[in-house]
């Protein structure tokens, strides 16, 4: 196994989104109009929003505005895990909203169907696989993990499947698994950029009104509406959706509660067959594994792995740039987990690799709220688990608009916020001292210090 040479010809960019059908942006805006409803940002959250939007009420005049193009952030350069769970995870959501957590549960379902019935209903052709995932023990102390977190699921009817050492290396074949367990009903895998371009394409199709490189640089109240600008024109509006998630925030008051954190990925060329019957993997599940810095990845639709995570970093101030996604090390440690995890893959090099941000916030799942007096309502903060939580993180955001108490504007889950990072350099202080932390943990069989039980004894925490 050489890093350097598997490395050597992997280019800077995304491999979702570098694709020949990747649409032509659209134009920005030129000139001060008027809607009933506009939307900040074109990533899941935005166009989710748009489009509900619009099935509620096809008369109803939707503005969306992106400040690059539709999918290009986030929603064009995750995993493509778009799980069930509205909570970051069963076992974080039945810890934080024990009251609610079998409701929060069915709603995810239900929302996850909702979401495929959508893929269907407008012919979102983005790879939609439903093999599930699974969680995999690569350390003794996570086989136990593993086991009382699938006594859990089955408490609440998720279809999952305990796994031996023999029996998960069946499945996929590494040295490095001791055991897994795989959940059959609440992750499907799909291709994020395609989803994206999809629900942009539905939302057209609709009447919405889409305007891309339009950065929204203020917002604020206008009469019985509200007024956002940008340097090529400006939207009034009676309401606005805010889904700009790890971006600096149009809404001071959020600035305290969501920072970005950056995400590292590679992607190999396609295995050959002889590659891949080396590895088994018949069923495509996506495949992540337990320890505090983890591994996602999972097969593409022809054939290659995408491999991410481990490296959670986070720059001082909420910095975000072009040049962080760049970070050679992390690159070069991916490549060398990728193939302690596949030995047997030594041949293989890789052609893309890219980094992009997360919207953390402490409680790891999504927070919703309002402003200028109920004429705006965000959704941000999902913690890198935003594909499929987001449509009803747009619903909810919806209904919030209304005004009206709903079956989710009613839920604590939806009514309550995260505790808020503290101020620079405090922030950066925290942030790395829970790194340090984790990654000692990981380490050491699990055992973790004072300074992450003191964070448990107060709800607080940091994920990616």
């Amino acid at each position: 196994m050489n890093v350097g040479r598997a490395l050597a010809d992997a280019q800077p960019r995304v491999f979702w989104l570098d694709r020949p059908e990747r649409p032509d942006p659209l134009p920005p805006l030129s000139a001060d109009i008027s809607a009933d409803l506009l939307v900040v940002g074109g990533g899941y959250s935005g166009l989710w929003a748009a489009l509900q939007a619009k099935q509620d009420d096809p008369g109803r005049d939707v503005v969306l505005l992106e400040a690059g193009t539709c999918g290009w952030a986030a929603s064009g350069r995750n995993g493509g895990f778009c799980a069930a769970s509205l909570t970051h995870g069963l076992a974080n959501g039945a810890a934080r909203f024990p009251a609610e957590i079998a409701t929060l549960e069915t709603l995810g379902q239900a929302n996850l169907e909702a979401l495929l019935a959508t893929i269907a209903l407008f012919d979102i052709r983005c790879d939609v696989e439903r093999t599930g995932e699974i969680e995999l023990a690569t350390a003794p102390h996570h086989v136990a993990d593993l086991a009382s977190g699938a006594a859990l699921a089955r408490s609440h009817g998720h279809d999952v499947l305990v796994l031996g050492r023999d029996e998960v290396r069946a499945e996929v074949d590494s040295p490095t698994y001791l055991g897994g367990v795989w959940h059959r009903d609440r992750t499907v895998m799909l291709d994020p950029a395609r989803l994206a371009w999809g629900l942009r394409d539905a939302c057209l199709s609709l009447g919405v009104r889409i305007f891309e490189h339009t950065r929204v640089t203020g917002l604020a109240r206008a009469g019985a509406g509200v007024l956002a600008w940008s340097p090529v024109g400006s939207v009034r509006a009676g309401g606005v959706v805010l889904a700009a998630n790890a971006f600096p925030p149009l809404l001071r008051r959020l600035r305290a509660y969501v920072v970005p954190v950056y995400d590292y990925a590679l992607v190999t060329r396609p295995l050959s067959e002889g590659e891949l019957a080396s590895i088994g993997w018949r069923h495509r599940q996506g495949l992540a594994d337990s320890g505090n810095q983890f591994h996602y990845y999972r097969l593409t639709a022809d054939n290659r792995i995408l491999f991410g995570g481990y490296d959670a970093v986070y720059h001082f101030g909420n910095r975000m740039a072009p040049s962080l996604s760049r970070e050679a090390p992390t690159y070069a440690t991916l490549a060398r987990h990728f193939f302690e995890t596949f030995p047997q893959l030594s041949d293989v090099t890789f052609t893309h690799r890219w980094g992009g941000v997360v919207d953390t916030c402490a409680r790891f799942c999504a927070f919703f709220g309002t402003a200028f007096g109920g004429r705006l309502a965000y959704a941000t903060g999902f913690t890198g688990l935003g594909v499929g939580a987001s449509r009803f993180g747009a619903r909810v955001a919806l209904d919030l608009l209304s005004g009206a108490d709903t079956p989710l504007t009613t839920l604590d889950f939806v009514r309550s916020r995260p505790i808020p990072f503290p101020p620079e350099p405090l922030r950066a202080l925290v942030i790395n001292a829970t790194r340090w932390s984790m990654a000692h943990a990981d380490s050491h069989q699990g055992r973790r210090n004072l300074w992450l039980r003191t964070l448990d004894r107060f709800g607080l925490g940091f994920d990616s």
